[in-house]
């Protein structure tokens, strides 16, 4: 049995901005049904009420830059599931709306602070629980600081059996500051020494992580390649080749408790499966009545969950005079319905499109319930990224005999095969140009599919629900990272 702390910014149903919270709660729940003791740390936002937490006694003191600060530390645990959280409680830092910021394009000014904080919190929690983990499992920029400490302080003070696995989720966030905010990590004495937490004049936190992480893992086999290529390395392609030994891509999984058409309680009573599929056309009309569009099934209906930022292609579908989404929906017998929230710019275009086209759908923001009905009732689900790790919303959609519309990159080439018009086979459309007329044009082909080759769809459906990617494969390939 193994000792795993998980170190996050984010894990569900607590925190949630994208991928990252799923992935570290379902990592957890199934890494502890196969016997290990896993817990997690990760800070007590404002929004997670402590009422529904136990406060542990004592209070953690924290060397932070030139002084200490005091933490309360609360435990609650996964629902349902015997896996321990704890929350870092500090006021200042914690106690506000927001995650990173207040927005998703604008950071909190004290962010390396704050994730500084959690870092170094870590190790004072074990200590506090007489825990000492085999693995420091931290995850993305917020908490790749932990492994740093760990080789260079912590592994010297009672962490020396400990190793530590740092999980790339997305390179394109690598946490950059300030090089004055490089106290929080190291003594004043040793400022000139800075060449594991500099980058390019900066402060960066994914860095000191990647340098110093006895494994790295990313979350899909075709993104741990990208990245060690300039066009998708951000900086770090260089590094990340020195350390190829220890990278390694693991496919992330998705909880078929929750998303699965047969079981899942936000579209009942029209719940359906591979073998009984009438009740998806069920709630495609009750989602064409709630997102007032005209209900008619023969119309195609694509959805979009997504974090509206560049990463997503959301400037190839959505720029006022160039996006392809406006063309598509004036010329094609499509309805689009959107779920999103991100920079201002493109919340702003979303809502004035929706104004203007009457088969366009638009509701800024997070829904769990609404994103469950786009996965279920839709026909397609597009999802045209620049890079994708590995994305869970195609996987959903596998699931839910929503086709995937998708770039040919990271996870999404790892989970989606191409339709072949000929043979009928594949599970979703794949496309590799990231431009408006390539988008508009592979629409058109799913269009022109959808309304000619029916039975293809009806194949590609069944095809796509039957496909499994489950935590327990994906969990087997963490515990071989761990003992290794």
């Amino acid at each position: 049995m193994k000792k795993i702390l998980m170190v996050t910014s984010e894990a569900i149903p607590f925190a949630k901005t994208g991928g990252l919270a799923d992935v570290v709660t379902a990592l957890s729940v199934q890494l502890k049904a196969m016997g290990q003791d896993v817990r997690i740390l990760m800070p007590r936002y404002y929004h997670i009420d402590r009422n529904s937490l136990k406060q542990v006694d004592g209070a953690l003191g924290i060397w932070l830059g030139k002084g200490e600060e005091w933490t309360a530390v609360y435990e609650g645990s996964l629902p349902g599931v015997d896996v321990p959280v704890y929350f870092l409680e500090h006021e200042r830092f914690y106690g506000r709306d927001g995650i990173y910021g207040h927005r998703a394009d604008q950071g909190f000014e004290d962010n390396a602070a704050r994730y500084s904080l959690l870092s170094r919190g870590a190790f004072q929690l074990c200590r506090m629980l007489h825990w000492i983990p085999d693995v420091l499992h931290c995850h993305d920029w917020p908490s790749a600081p932990a492994c740093y400490l760990l080789k260079k302080e912590e592994q010297y003070r009672g962490f020396d059996k400990t190793k530590s696995v740092l999980t790339i989720h997305n390179l394109g966030y690598q946490g950059i500051f300030s090089l004055d905010d490089a106290v929080y990590l190291q003594p004043e004495t040793d400022m000139l020494n800075l060449s594991t937490l500099e980058f390019a004049g900066a402060l960066n936190f994914l860095k000191s992580g990647i340098i110093t992480a006895d494994k790295i893992t990313t979350v899909s086999p075709t993104y741990a390649e990208e990245i060690k290529r300039p066009e998708f390395g951000f900086g770090m392609d260089g590094l990340l080749n020195y350390r190829k030994a220890d990278l390694s891509g693991i496919l992330n999984g998705i909880d078929y408790s929750e998303w699965d058409p047969e079981k899942d309680e936000y579209i009942k009573p029209d719940n359906f499966s591979e073998k009984r599929i009438s009740g998806k056309n069920n709630v495609k009309k009750r989602l064409q009545q709630e997102m007032g569009l005209h209900v008619k099934q023969s119309t195609p209906l694509i959805g979009i969950v997504t974090r509206l930022v560049d990463q997503k292609g959301i400037r190839e579908l959505f720029e006022p005079g160039t996006g392809a989404v406006y063309s598509i929906c004036k010329d094609m017998n499509v309805q689009f319905v959107i779920l999103g929230s991100g920079d201002a710019w493109c919340e702003a275009e979303l809502t004035t499109l929706s104004k203007k086209l009457p088969n366009l759908s638009v509701t800024i923001g997070y829904n769990n319930r609404l994103a469950h009905m786009i996965e279920a009732g839709c026909d397609f689900f597009l999802m045209p990224s620049r890079y994708e790790p590995c994305g869970l919303n195609q996987i959903y959609s596998l699931s839910y005999g929503t086709l995937p519309i998708v770039r040919n990159t990271g996870g999404l080439a790892d989970t989606v095969e191409n339709y072949n018009q000929e043979t009928g086979s594949g599970t979703g459309f794949v496309f590799d140009d990231l431009r408006p007329d390539v988008l508009y044009n592979v629409v058109r082909w799913v269009i022109e599919t959808w309304e000619s080759r029916k039975e293809h769809i009806r194949n590609m459906r069944k095809r796509a629900m039957r496909k499994r990617f489950s935590w327990e494969n994906s969990a087997g390939d963490y515990l071989k990272i761990y003992e290794g």
